[in-house]
């Protein structure tokens, strides 16, 4: 059944402006859309409804200034306004009232999403309605399961959407696309041929006005807890029988249950933690994270974060899986970078000149590419080759598909609430640790590679690239 009413509440936010709108304009523009959707938005803003259309014309010309401008005036003519306190259960219900299903889209902070969720229950929703969360899901694993209660006791699981736009990119779809529809791929996708995984999304951006919601979450909880590990699920997963949602969700959720609960042992050895002070990233001077407008110093907030998990899996025994991301860094790099294993003799006299091959899935800008060794010009000669391929621009943008998704009712790439809580079982102990300053909070100039390699034992193998560290006992 299609939905064919979404209520935005939060509307008047970043999130709707910049990902929202456009991607409604994406889904006219492809025919997918017509005029018998409508959208309403609510918010806090004493606007109208004709104030709320020169907002969203604006946001539309700035962000989706490619769309023909009919579409463009297709989207705004759809739209409504309701000024609401999204925790208030009369101004919800208000925002929510007919007769027809709604999908309700909560673009809100996570600290709002119990409250909220709250207030539909007491507000009522029309059978065959929708909920889509925003990622963080929760603010810790007792918030998640809390609020997958408050969730059960609102809609059926299967209509409930929490969404993570990572999983609609086209490149990181292709991930799975690359491992199954080929057969020279799924055979070595194992510990035995593939040493490390690296997922990465380092990026020169700062703050970019985003301290208020930033400060209070870190590049942990906002881009490794959600974004980062549900790559790691799809790169890990076992062969799914279908992609439709039941099996699907079960591979994900078997990888996060397979990722070996890290010791604080485990998270000083192989974490790191790190903010950026003043430099030039992305062609501009940088503050220091500390100084930054809204940044609360004391909070000691990171900007990078980079954890190093092992799946105890038949599959993954003796594979390390890092997760890093970054902000304010010299580089834009977003990718999932497949390290295989050295060949096990080579007849060239080069052994310790030869590169492993590396199969690399490019996010953003999207492509694929192989590392390869082979004969150079010279007779014996090993060489680096790069094999790349071009891709095609995804039919709609990830936000587009998402929507389409809720509006259809195919939950296949939201998260399922099992999924949710075990992603925070991951991250939990982190946290924990981190909390207690069992790691230090490092430095990095802004515009740099991050914080400096940490120096390894002599000696030692070079699968463990952190220092050992002896954490003091009771």
């Amino acid at each position: 059944m299609i939905v064919r009413r979404l209520v935005v509440f939060g509307g008047t936010g970043d999130l709707t402006g910049r990902y929202l709108l456009p991607a409604l304009a994406a889904l006219y523009a492809a025919g997918q859309l017509d005029d018998r959707f409508a959208l309403t938005a609510a918010s806090r803003e004493d606007w109208d409804g004709a104030r709320y259309r020169e907002w969203a014309a604006a946001r539309l010309d700035e962000h989706g200034a490619d769309f023909p401008a009919d579409v463009r005036r297709a989207v705004t003519a759809a739209l409504d306004y309701r000024r609401a306190d999204v925790t208030d259960p009369v101004d919800v219900a208000a925002a929510v009232a007919g007769e027809d299903p709604v999908a309700v889209y909560l673009a809100l902070p996570p600290a709002l999403f119990p409250a909220t969720v709250t207030a539909l229950h007491e507000a009522g929703l029309p059978r065959g309605s929708r909920v889509v969360l925003e990622k963080p899901f929760g603010e810790d694993l007792a918030g998640a399961r809390e609020l997958n209660r408050l969730l059960a006791d609102l809609v059926p699981e299967r209509d409930v959407f929490r969404v993570d736009h990572f999983l609609a990119m086209t490149t990181v779809q292709n991930v799975l696309g690359s491992r199954l529809a080929n057969r020279v791929l799924e055979p070595i996708w194992n510990s035995t041929h593939i040493a490390e995984v690296e997922i990465v999304w380092d990026e020169t951006l700062a703050l970019e006005g985003r301290a208020g919601y930033y400060d209070h979450v870190g590049a942990l909880k906002d881009m490794v807890q959600n974004h980062l590990l549900q790559l790691l699920c799809l790169v890990a997963m076992e062969p799914p029988l279908t992609l439709g949602e039941r099996d699907l969700r079960d591979r994900k959720v078997d990888v996060l249950r397979s990722v070996r609960p890290p010791t604080d042992y485990d998270v000083v050895r192989s974490t790191r933690r790190a903010r950026y002070v003043s430099g030039r990233a992305g062609g501009h001077d940088v503050p220091s994270y500390a100084d930054e407008d809204g940044v609360d110093a004391r909070r000691r907030t990171e900007t990078f974060a980079e954890i190093v998990l092992e799946l105890d899996s038949w599959r993954w025994a003796g594979t390390r899986f890092r997760l890093r991301s970054g902000k304010a860094l010299g580089a834009d790099r977003m990718e999932v970078a497949v390290r295989f294993r050295s060949v096990p003799h080579l007849p060239f006299g080069q052994d310790k000149d030869v590169r492993p091959n590396v199969l690399r899935f490019g996010l953003d800008p999207e492509s694929l590419s192989m590392d390869l060794t082979a004969i150079g010009s010279r007779i014996e000669t090993l060489t680096q080759l790069s094999l790349s391929a071009r891709m095609e621009g995804p039919a709609l943008p990830a936000y587009g598909r998402l929507l389409w998704d809720v509006l259809t009712g195919d939950p296949a790439l939201s998260l399922r609430g099992d999924e949710a809580e075990e992603a925070w079982r991951v991250v939990e102990p982190v946290l924990s640790a981190w909390e207690r300053g069992l790691v230090p909070l490092e430095e990095y100039p802004a515009g740099s590679d991050g914080p400096p390699p940490r120096h390894t034992t002599p000696g030692r193998r070079d699968d463990l690239l952190y220092e050992e560290t002896v954490i003091p006992t009771d």
